[in-house]
């Protein structure tokens, strides 16, 4: 994969930032964490060098020094809202996200349950979060909020909140996901500190939109584009560029709520910090970037991913007329059409040819490689196993895994476990072929080539199974496809 972001870079000048306002504020800073601090799939894709875990090596650095409070809103509990792209409840990820934390040497000091109106859905989980050892505390709704700023600030606002006391210079407030209520947990928090004589600020980490990237850019178009569902929209930050002349990129709700927020902040503190939302950030990671072209395109091509995405969700009845046509503006805004991607440009050419599914994928050379669905294997196998015959440089006459071998999981996929599809999927492939490659020299060396698929770009002329979709991201590669089902069946199986 080619490298356009300094990852090691961002580790360092990231920490060093945070340490900076630590001091700033006396010693101890609670850092409200937007997006997604594990598992940041969509930061490695469009800023290729960035690692999904960045964010929690970075702050694994701060070692005895950090600790986290974990956020979630009741209503989601109530609601069973779902973290898309792992499929988990936001309940189940709170304690995933307690695991994440403890395995990596960071203290979890509690779980918030904000918005707390005695749901019993969420008294059901306090009860399950406590059995397991785990403190959780309750925020409650403040009548008036966020204007009410005396209320809010006062014994009646945030001094009816639960105080979750903690002892670590950094403060970490994450959530499985927005609208959870984290900067409500800090500012509460604040109160509370200040009421104990102990002094504490309150910052923001926001990957996206990178603030020191001009508003056009690819990677802040890109974060629009990721964000078609919330409405998010890129903005010119007018508060930091009239105290300080300066242009800087923030998004509508931060500096929407900036004035309200700054307004809480005199309350809580006395005196705000803030002149502009951008002040209240830490991000680093504009600065890391190394090579503007690479994340331009790779930026491009996530706005267009994104697109196949609404696509899809339009075509399954979860996005409406709107949304679509925001996406299709998001790729106007970048000057691009679908075939930027080439993987696209050769599907939509070879869906001509064939009736056939087809995947395509582009090697980091820029070498196109495509698979065709058959008897033996789907798409995407076909097309793995033609990839790493590229790369390792094996003449495309060989054959891999033998019909003998293919024909044998077949029998014990439909005769035993009763699959309706016979074709071996991408997991079921690689099963079979690291088997071989035990026996087999060119099996070897293709199984060898599998690191190299990372950061591939991939498009499909038919909705990926979801076994495929699964294998693909746990192999690095970034997939779309084209909003069609292989068949006119309502009811469409996964594998």
């Amino acid at each position: 994969m080619k490298v356009g972001f300094d990852n090691d870079m961002y580790l360092k000048s990231q920490s060093e930032q945070i340490r900076e306002r630590i001091k700033k504020f006396g010693g101890k800073l609670y850092l409200e964490f937007g997006g997604k601090l594990f598992d940041d799939y969509h930061a490695s894709r469009v800023l290729p060098g960035f690692m999904p875990d960045s964010k929690i090596r970075m702050l694994m650095e701060f070692g005895p020094d950090a600790e986290a409070i974990i956020v979630i809103n009741a209503e989601d509990i109530v609601k069973k809202k779902i973290r898309k792209d792992f499929s988990v409840g936001y309940d189940m990820e709170v304690l995933r996200l307690v695991d994440m934390f403890t395995d990596r040497g960071i203290a979890v000091s509690g779980l918030v349950i904000t918005h707390f109106n005695g749901q019993s859905e969420a008294e059901a989980f306090q009860k399950k979060a406590e059995s397991e050892g785990l403190k959780v505390y309750r925020h409650y709704l403040i009548d008036g909020y966020p204007s009410n700023v005396d209320l809010i600030a006062s014994d009646d606002g945030y001094g009816k909140n639960d105080f979750v006391v903690t002892t670590k210079p950094l403060v970490i407030v994450t959530a499985p996901g927005p609208g959870s209520g984290k900067m409500a947990v800090c500012l509460s928090q604040l109160y509370h500190e200040k009421k104990r004589g102990v002094e504490a600020g309150y910052a923001k980490f926001e990957t996206f939109p990178v603030w020191n990237l001009p508003l056009k850019h690819p990677v802040n178009i890109a974060y629009e584009a990721a964000t078609v569902d919330l409405g998010d929209v890129n903005m010119i930050d007018p508060y930091h560029l009239e105290a300080y002349e300066k242009t800087t990129v923030n998004y509508n709700r931060d500096i929407e709520i900036f004035p309200v927020v700054n307004a809480i902040l005199e309350g809580v503190l006395g005196e705000s910090p803030y002149k502009s939302p951008t002040d209240m950030g830490v991000n680093m990671a504009g600065n890391c970037i190394v090579d503007d072209e690479i994340v331009r395109k790779a930026a491009n091509y996530e706005i267009i991913r994104r697109y196949y995405a609404t696509l899809r969700d339009r075509r399954e009845g979860r996005a409406t007329p709107e949304t679509l046509l925001k996406a299709e503006i998001y790729m106007k805004n970048a000057g691009i059409t679908p075939e930027y991607r080439p993987t696209v440009a050769t599907v939509r050419k070879l869906m001509n040819e064939t009736v056939r599914p087809i995947v395509a994928a582009e090697l980091d050379d820029g070498r196109i490689v495509t698979g065709k669905a058959t008897p033996l294997t789907t798409a995407s196998s076909s097309l793995l196993l033609n990839m790493l015959k590229e790369i390792a440089g094996i003449d495309d006459s060989i054959t891999l895994i033998s019909k003998e071998v293919i024909e044998s999981v077949q029998r014990l996929k439909v005769d035993n476990l009763g699959y309706k599809n016979p074709r071996l999927h991408l997991d079921e492939m690689l099963v079979a072929l690291s088997i071989i490659a035990r026996n087999d020299k060119n099996a070897e060396k293709a199984f060898a080539m599998l690191p190299n698929l990372r950061g591939c770009d991939v498009h499909s002329s038919v909705i990926l199974s979801a076994v495929d979709e699964s294998t693909y991201k746990k192999l690095g590669m970034n997939t779309s496809s084209e909003p069609e089902h292989q068949t006119k069946c309502l009811f469409h199986e996964s594998f």
